[in-house]
């Protein structure tokens, strides 16, 4: 026996998702209260934050990209 268990995700589910949650941080970084005089700017500054992710970054992302998540067993819905 595998001991598999299947576990049905919302169809929608942004943060299961790891990219979306690398989006959401470098959203933060480079353009929560920030402007850019031209579309070069910006692309490079999203650039820039990508390439440190392992490195200035690396402490935040790797508790933000765990694939460590929190389950419940036996749960129960209720329907109206």
């Amino acid at each position: 026996m595998l001991n598999i268990e299947l576990l049905f995700l919302p169809p929608y589910s942004p943060n299961l998702n790891i990219i979306e949650r690398l989006w959401k941080f470098v959203k933060k970084q480079c353009l929560y209260s920030k402007y850019y005089s031209n579309f070069g700017k910006l692309k490079e500054a999203i650039q820039g934050c990508l390439n440190n992710t392992h490195t200035l970054h690396k402490k935040a992302l790797d508790s933000l990209l765990t694939l460590k998540f929190q389950t419940f067993k036996k749960s129960q819905f209720m329907h109206s």
